[in-house]
């Protein structure tokens, strides 16, 4: 309903993948002991072409007001090859009430890129033409694996049980193994999702259309007052034939470089009534392999450091009124230079991240047909990246895959994050009744509710120490007024019931069934709103569970 806004085609591709592997193998076995060896390989395929509008323009506009150009390179394309081949050998091996595991496997991966060019186009009038060119060549890994199995009375209703081992991340077209492609790597390049640069913009004259000479990389207009101002772009080397993206040439090959877990689990098993046992598991992962992205023409001593200070408001920790130290921000002047060289995180301090959980689960079937499991999982995750942060402050990265809202950025100083113990419960239970083949069936889960932010826009020349709009031209930044880990939705509870009846005829059998799903119609919110304004609409539920839904089905076997 904005006058003036003419809404262009959305972003497009054109792709191909595939996936291709073999393996062979050979296994020894007799009645205590079993041994195989063998061999797996895979190759992955993966041709993508981008395209944006006719203009290589998006615009961002808040509240009506555009703020920000985005500039991109279309056509981009972005091919990629990566594979992978193990060998392996383990052994099984059953002595009186101990059952003994052991594996070791030799893993290589790698990636390379065939002939790409990119160009001619607006914001690259130049084409480069790139030859096939390597990736990771090559990662190389030994990895061990353990595990036992104990009868511990020798009487089979107390068992012990334990795993070690080292698991290496999966290999294909992303990551590490693509981002190494030479088209990645040219400024303004990437993907529209991942690249492209940004600049800020005020349209002073109110008709959605940049009056400024976006080929020229440095800022317009500031002190023009009847033409639009345009910020430095993000990075001044955008369209030109530099790779700004250099990867340390020790990230890229040898043993043992390559991102792994440590896993060890252990569990005891026992039985507390015929056909009903109790097992009580805790296991543990340390992760380690992270890298990051040193940009070579800055350092710690160009960064200015500021605080904000959280507006009060009751529905923030303690009403709010708290003191979000450690952002950073450049000096003037500095944004926009950009030459970045992608290494092991080791190299400026300490990074870990591990996962602490237990597990407690019964699991009963008794008689006449009915059968349960259920349990809790209680559990943490820690991710600690201040050594990292405190010599690299344009660290920008999130503390491991999955765990949202622990970025770690210039302007989000949360470099240790502690989930907190977090508990699910989880039930089934199943019941047939005799004589009539009746089937009734349920499910019931409780988890934690979803991480909650509080990310709230800050005039930086008036609401910060720092006393002026960012380097960058932009006269806000985004903070998270939450510590990652400190406040969550409410629990997420849900019950699903199936009931269903087998019908013989001669040889076939059908199934007729009902499936409540919700059965008992929660309305738990799934996602909040997570921007927060003072007295504003901060929390305010954007999604809940879906409503209480029927299915009837129905199978025939013949």
């Amino acid at each position: 309903g904005i006058p003036g806004i003419v809404y262009r085609s959305q972003n497009f591709a054109d792709n191909y993948t595939g996936a291709y592997t073999w393996r062979a193998s050979g296994s020894y076995i007799t009645g205590s002991h079993s041994m195989k060896v063998g061999y797996q390989g895979t190759r992955f395929v993966d041709d993508r072409t981008w395209f944006t509008n006719d203009q290589h323009l998006a615009y961002r506009v808040n509240n009506g007001i555009p703020d920000q150009i985005t500039q991109s390179v279309s056509p981009w394309q972005n091919d990629a090859r990566a594979g992978w081949m193990a060998l392996y050998a383990q052994e099984q091996w059953t002595r009186g009430r101990l059952t003994l595991q052991g594996a070791i496997r030799y893993d290589r991966a790698g990636s390379w890129f065939p002939e790409q060019q990119l160009g001619p186009t607006r914001f690259l009038p130049t084409p480069i033409v790139f030859p096939e060119t390597k990736g990771v060549d090559s990662y190389n890994d030994i990895t061990p694996r353990l595990g036992f199995a104990w009868d511990v009375f020798g009487d089979g209703r107390t068992a012990l049980k334990g795993n070690l081992g080292r698991y290496l991340e999966g290999v294909g077209t992303s990551g590490i193994y693509a981002s190494t492609n030479p088209t990645s790597r040219i400024p303004g390049c990437g993907g529209f999702s991942v690249g492209s640069v940004t600049r800020a913009w005020t349209d002073r004259d109110g008709d959605y259309h940049p009056d400024c000479d976006l080929l020229v990389p440095t800022e317009q207009n500031r002190n023009n007052p009847s033409a639009d101002f345009c910020g430095t772009i993000s990075n001044t080397r955008f369209g030109q034939n530099v790779l700004t993206n250099n990867f340390d040439p020790d990230l890229l090959h040898g043993w043992g470089v390559r991102p792994s877990d440590w896993s060890f689990n252990v569990s005891l098993q026992q039985q507390l009534l015929p056909r009903m046992s109790v097992e009580v598991a805790y296991a543990r992962r340390t992760f380690s392999g992270f890298t990051v992205t040193d940009n070579l023409v800055v350092g710690r001593p160009e960064y200015t450091e500021y605080s904000v200070t959280a507006p009060s408001d009751p529905r923030l920790p303690n009403g709010g009124g708290h003191v979000i130290s450690g952002l950073l921000d450049l000096q003037p002047g500095l944004f926009g230079r950009v030459d970045n060289l992608i290494t092991d995180s080791r190299n400026f301090g300490d990074w870990s991240q591990y996962f602490d959980g237990v597990d407690v689960t019964v699991s009963a079937r008794f008689r006449g047909g009915f059968t349960f499991q259920g349990g809790t999982s209680t559990g943490r995750t820690v991710a600690d990246a201040c050594g990292v942060r405190a010599n690299l402050p344009e660290l920008s990265a999130g503390l491991g895959a999955g765990l949202a809202g622990s970025n770690v950025s210039p302007t989000s100083p949360y470099c240790r994050v502690n989930y907190g113990l977090l508990t699910q419960f989880r039930g089934l239970a199943t019941y047939t009744v005799p004589r009539v083949d009746v089937q009734i069936s349920g499910v019931m889960q409780s988890k934690p509710g979803p991480l909650l932010s509080a990310n709230y826009a800050v005039r930086t020349a008036t609401e910060s120490t720092l006393g002026r709009p960012l380097s960058s031209g932009q006269s806000t930044v985004t903070v998270n007024l939450l510590e990652p880990g400190s406040m969550y939705g409410n629990r997420v509870n849900q019950l699903d019931l199936r009931l269903a009846k087998l019908l013989r005829f001669g040889g076939t059998r059908t199934m007729v069934g009902v499936d409540i799903y919700n059965a008992l119609n929660s309305l738990a919110i799934l996602t909040y709103n997570n921007t927060f304004v003072p007295g504003g609409t901060w929390l305010q539920p954007q999604s809940i569970l879906t409503a209480r839904m029927v299915k009837f089905s129905a199978e025939f076997t013949f």
